[in-house]
């Protein structure tokens, strides 16, 4: 039967009103997406990430920023590299999935869940969908998360002791001096966030040293040289850690915090940002040079190059528009990096 509704007959050719291609998104379709894709942001812990979730156990995440624990994660596969003891066997890989949960989602998400507690305010100023300015989540309930995740980081770091047999509890220390850390970044009067020198170091020392640490503690010797050493690579993270600071700088000057970006300008802050990346990826090729592990050395200059390049093309043009482009193009070699000097100085003995 032929439909007599005229808004039903099927379009022709000579239909003057545009029709969509079945490889075109309807609206609808382009706002799931969006919708999609910035709850999988939300989740993560990114920022411009609003969707309004209720969702408790998705807020007590979002609260824990799981695009955090990556490199902490990394982290614990270069100190097991670096210890030169790891082997795959069923016992080395659990150890190290166990210390990896310790790093990254117990302590790394304690860290960021009483960072956001203390960032209350600024988040207000900056990020106000965040989920305690947003109300969200109570304070009760956020105070009580940062326990349970202190504890159960604490409680993990011991158990990783005993099933390593260690006489020292070389792991529960670290984790304790972590924490701490952690608490004196975030919480006044210390707050070493304020400043923008020290607060960044200690976000780096966070992101290489103390879970490359944990890594080798764990299956080997932690030796005085090597915490020296990862301390000063760990001077290419504080680069990583200001990338943080640029689109916060509204919120940081208002509430006075001296980020670098505030301090010194957005421009210069930027350059401050890259050259502290390139110049200490090129000081532990060198030092591998030093130690006859040439090979390592040559491959970690040929990840600077395509780094340099990306920071030109990106962060160096604009910090703030580019930031997400940079770390997604850049970053990854930086990544690699600290991968390829553990396994040297897993070669070589230290």
């Amino acid at each position: 039967m032929a439909n007599s509704d005229p808004s039903q007959v099927p379009a022709s050719a000579d239909n003057t009103e545009a029709t969509a291609t079945p490889s075109e998104p309807s609206a609808v379709e382009a706002s799931e997406a969006t919708e999609q894709g910035s709850a999988a942001r939300q989740l993560l812990g990114m920022k411009g990430a609003d969707t309004g979730d209720t969702n408790i156990w998705k807020i007590r995440v979002q609260l824990m920023k799981p695009i955090t624990w990556v490199p902490l994660v990394w982290g614990v596969i270069c100190g097991a590299a670096a210890s030169g003891h790891f082997t795959w066997t069923l016992e080395h890989v659990l150890m190290s999935a166990v210390c990896m949960v310790m790093s990254g989602p117990l302590l790394t998400g304690y860290t960021q869940t009483i960072n956001d507690f203390y960032d209350r305010e600024i988040d207000a100023i900056n990020e106000p969908y965040r989920p305690i300015p947003s109300g969200a989540i109570s304070i009760p309930q956020v105070v009580t998360q940062i326990f349970v995740l202190l504890g159960a980081g604490i409680g993990v770091a011991y158990g990783l002791d005993r099933w390593a047999g260690h006489e020292f509890p070389t792991l529960t220390v670290l984790a304790i001096f972590g924490s701490f850390i952690s608490f004196i970044y975030s919480a006044p009067p210390i707050k070493l966030k304020q400043n923008g020198w020290t607060g960044n170091f200690a976000l780096g020392a966070s992101y290489i040293a103390l879970p490359w640490w944990a890594g080798q503690a764990l299956f080997g010797t932690l030796t005085p040289k090597v915490m020296v050493l990862t301390l000063a690579y760990s001077l290419s993270g504080l680069g990583i850690a200001i990338i943080n600071d640029f689109k916060a700088v509204e919120g940081d000057r208002e509430l006075g915090l001296k980020s670098l970006p505030v301090v010194f300008g957005i421009e210069k802050a930027a350059w401050i940002c890259v050259l502290m990346i390139d110049v200490f990826q090129i000081g532990m090729a060198l030092f591998l040079i030093s130690i006859h592990e040439n090979l390592y050395a040559v491959i970690l200059f040929l990840l600077v190059i395509p780094q340099i390049t990306f920071q030109d093309m990106y962060f160096l043009r604009d910090p703030v528009k580019n930031d997400v482009k940079y770390q997604a193009s850049a970053q990854p070699f930086l990544v690699l990096g600290t991968l390829v000097a553990g396994l040297a100085i897993g070669h070589a003995g230290l």
